[in-house]
C-alpha cells in the first residue's frame, strides 16, 4: 500500500497568548500540498520501519521518528513494515514528521481500522498530526490541535515551497516571539483569512535565519501570496496559475530547496 505524506502549510498563524502549561494559544489556518514524503507498507510479522531520500540523513533516530511512534501507538492484529522516503526537509515548518505520522493513521485505517480515540492519540505524537490525520484544510486552535471546518476556496491553488536548507528549531522560535496578541484570524473563507492573516512567527525566526527575508523577497516577485510556514524556515507562494509558478521556481537559487505543488481540498 502507497500513502504521501501530504506537506503542510500554515496560510495563516496567529499566536494569540503564552498558555500555563508552556505552550501557547494559536489560531492557524491549515492547509496541504499535493505532494511531500511518501511512505509504503506491507504486512509483516512485527513493525519494521525503514528511511530513505535526500532528508533521511537527519533522521538520526528511525524509531523517534513521530511516524514509527504512530505505528505503536496504533492497535492491530498484524505488524506493518513501513518504507518512507524522506523528501520532505526536517524542522522546516512543514509537518514533515507530523505528515509523516498523518500518513501511518491512513493507511493503518484502511487496513484495520482506527480506534474511536484516535484524535486524542494523535494529539499526544504533536500538535500538527490531528490535522495531518486528514489532510484536508481547516482551521486550528488552541495549541492547534482543535480543529474545524472552514469554506475552501483555494483548492487547486498552484504553490512553491522553498527552503534555504536551513533547519530551524521550533522551540526557539516560540521563545522569541513578543508576547504581542495582534488579534484573531479573520472570518470568512480561506482566500480571505490567508490574504488578510499573518504569521506572527516570521519576526523572530528571522531573527535565527536571515536567509528567510530573502527568500520571501524572491518569491514575492509574481506570487499573489508569499509567507512563512509554520516556525520556518519553509516559505510558500500562491499563483494564478501553473506556468507562474514553474517559471518562479525556474529563478530562484538552485541551492535553495524547493517543491511545486497545488492545495488539496
Amino acid at each position: 500500500m502507497h500513502e504521501t505524506a501530504y506537506a503542510k502549510i500554515n496560510l495563516a498563524l496567529h499566536v494569540r497568548r503564552r498558555r500555563e502549561d508552556g505552550y501557547h494559544e494559536l489560531e492557524t489556518l491549515f492547509a496541504f500540498v499535493d505532494a511531500g514524503d511518501g511512505l509504503t507498507a506491507r504486512p509483516a510479522e512485527r513493525d519494521e520501519l525503514t528511511i530513505f531520500g535526500e532528508f533521511a540523513p537527519q533522521i538520526a533516530d528511525p524509531f523517534g521518528n513521530i511516524g514509527a511512534q504512530a505505528l505503536a501507538k496504533l492497535p492491530r492484529s498484524q505488524g506493518l513494515a513501513l518504507t518512507l522516503e524522506k523528501t520532505l526537509p526536517v524542522a522546516a515548518g512543514l509537518g514533515g514528521g507530523s505528515a509523516d505520522a498523518g500518513a501511518v493513521f491512513r493507511i493503518v485505517e484502511a487496513l484495520h481500522g482506527l480506534p474511536d480515540d484516535w484524535p486524542a492519540r494523535a494529539a499526544k505524537l504533536g500538535a500538527d498530526v490531528p490535522a495531518c490525520v486528514t489532510s484536508k484544510m481547516c482551521l486550528g486552535h488552541g495549541t492547534g490541535t482543535e480543529l474545524s471546518r472552514v469554506v475552501n476556496d483555494m483548492e487547486g491553488a498552484p504553490v512553491l515551497l522553498v527552503n534555504p536548507r536551513v533547519p530551524l528549531a521550533t522551540g526557539p522560535v516560540f521563545a522569541g516571539w513578543d508576547g504581542e496578541d495582534c488579534g484573531p484570524l479573520p472570518d470568512g473563507p480561506a482566500s480571505r483569512i490567508a490574504a488578510e492573516g499573518r504569521n506572527d512567527l516570521e519576526a523572530p525566526a528571522m531573527a535565527l535565519v536571515p536567509q528567510i527575508a530573502e527568500v520571501l523577497d524572491a518569491l514575492r516577485d509574481g506570487a499573489k501570496l508569499a509567507r512563512m510556514s509554520g516556525s520556518g524556515a519553509t516559505c510558500f507562494a500562491l499563483y494564478a496559475s501553473e506556468a507562474d509558478r514553474d517559471a518562479a521556481a525556474a529563478s530562484l537559487p538552485r541551492e535553495w530547496w524547493q517543491m511545486a505543488g497545488k492545495l488539496r481540498p
